[in-house]
């Protein structure tokens, strides 16, 4: 069973279905279940029907099969997203309290429609709240003289109908722009709906909740710094003895946590560092290390130092804090800062509060470091390091924190004579430097220097067409510009 022929193949033509020509009316409900029926039955045929895939075999299919099963899979999953959102919607509609004994859900015996959809569907009560909050914002509206109005939130509708983000996705983009929507402009809050929803698919739900936090900062500035404060309000540690343990629990505000978490990060990655060339281990599962245990002895090894142990050099790896604010955020005091490896942006304020405190300054591109070494220099210096993390923000790739990257040479040092310059570096986390050059992959630089641009191209075994997919800091991060 080849990839092509399954692509082109008549029987799944419906899995790619055009939900644009619905636009979640309710009016095309009916085709648009029936459609579904059809992608999921072709699926079945595929899984089950043919000679050279054995039915339920999972097993038995190559890459480019479990590939294409993931793919079809997450858009028929997507698809019924949609779909569940609009009937929850509708559930929701027939069901308000003011229809009384009417009530759909009463009808039913259920108290109300969250109620009635989470018992039908079989999940929780709070998720299918969560389902009837996409399907309100998703759903057609109508103005009191009868006029058709479109959805509250048209961006993501569209993107929910056309299958393009499911409702976990939609749901996170939804109740965000809700929650500023009394403290932010229309027209900004319709430009950051449509960067999210354009951004959201190939983003896991962790990376999408990162790049929401920031839009949310972006959208409601005012509302940032007050924030921290209660923040720093709630902040507790307790520390209780109990069968023979230190049990830990506390909360730190997240600008003054910074330091603490940059450090156990940096102490646990070195030990990965250090097993991974422990030769004498091998791959063995039970020398892998345990990243909670670890953290704990992070923890204890950072005690220790901090009391005067004989061992001075931690192994931070050159793990820092960085603050980032542009020159106008510094001294006018408006916009926003960030700390690399923290998701939350924080006030220009407690940026300042932060430096104040110690953190190592830095200023990038500036005309007193060099940004360029030519072939003087293998390893990249610190500053250059510090500009790559200004313009990848991490791994370039996945999103890791800076602490858990190198900075590579795009074109090898000895194989390829490539040159320690900023615009001939990338910082990527291990796995996907091994990734990078194990598969295949090529990297390209848009552009010149921190405002540069990262571009991973896949190899045609991942995508015959190759396109470009973008990665670091713009792809990650949300930015007014």
């Amino acid at each position: 069973m080849e990839r092509d022929r399954l692509s082109t193949d008549s029987n799944l033509s419906k899995i790619s279905l055009d939900c644009n020509a619905y636009i979640c009316t309710i009016g095309g409900m009916e085709d648009l279940l029936t459609g579904l029926e059809d992608a999921v039955a072709a699926l079945r045929q595929v899984w089950t029907g043919d000679d050279d895939v054995p039915a339920g075999a999972a097993s038995e299919l190559n890459g480019p099969q479990l590939v294409w099963a993931l793919e079809q899979l997450g858009a028929v999953t997507r698809q019924v997203d949609g779909v569940r959102a609009q009937v929850a919607a509708e559930v929701d509609r027939e069901s308000r309290r003011e229809r009384g004994a009417d009530s759909l859900a009463k009808q039913q015996g259920y108290r109300n429609a969250g109620a009635m959809i989470a018992a039908v569907t079989g999940i929780g009560l709070g998720e299918a709240n969560r389902v009837i909050t996409v399907g309100r914002a998703i759903a057609p509206r109508q103005a009191l003289t009868g006029e058709p109005l479109p959805a509250k939130h048209p961006f993501v509708a569209e993107g929910v109908c056309a299958g393009r983000i499911g409702q976990l996705a939609a749901g996170l983009i939804v109740t965000m722009l809700d929650r500023v929507a009394m403290r932010s402009k229309a027209s900004d809050r319709d430009r950051v709906e449509q960067i999210l929803v354009e951004r959201a698919p190939g983003l896991t739900l962790d990376q999408l909740r990162k790049l929401v936090a920031h839009c949310e900062a972006w959208l409601d500035q005012d509302g940032v710094e007050p924030t921290e404060r209660e923040r720093r309000d709630a902040e507790y540690l307790h520390v209780l003895e109990r069968d023979g343990f230190l049990v830990i629990d506390g909360k730190i505000e997240i600008s003054r946590g910074a330091a603490f978490k940059v450090a156990i990060d940096a102490l646990v990655s070195a030990v990965f560092r250090s097993k991974r060339d422990d030769v004498t281990h091998g791959d063995d599962d039970a020398v892998r290390p345990n990243v909670p245990k670890l953290q704990a002895e992070a923890l204890i090894h950072l005690a220790e130092h901090a009391l005067g142990c004989k061992n001075k050099d931690l192994p931070l790896a050159g793990a820092t804090v960085v603050v980032r604010m542009d020159l106008e955020t510094l001294t006018e005091g408006a916009g926003l800062a960030e700390i690399d490896g923290i998701t939350a942006p924080i006030s220009p304020a407690r940026a300042r509060h932060v430096a104040a405190a110690g953190i190592i300054p830095v200023v990038l591109d500036g005309e007193s470091e060099v940004m360029d070494w030519g072939r003087e220099k293998r390893l990249f210096t610190r500053p250059q390091q510090l500009a790559l993390v200004e313009r990848d923000g991490g791994c370039a790739m996945c999103n890791l924190p800076p602490w858990m990257t190198k900075a590579h040479h795009l074109n090898w040092w000895m194989r390829d004579h490539g040159e320690t310059d900023i615009d001939e570096g990338v910082l990527l986390c291990e796995s996907c430097h091994h990734r990078i050059h194990d598969n295949g992959w090529e990297i390209r630089i848009g552009g010149h220097g921190v405002k540069a641009k990262v571009w991973f191209i896949p190899p045609v075994t991942v995508d015959p067409a190759q396109t470009p997919r973008l990665g670091g800091r713009a792809r990650f991060c949300y930015t007014a510009a």
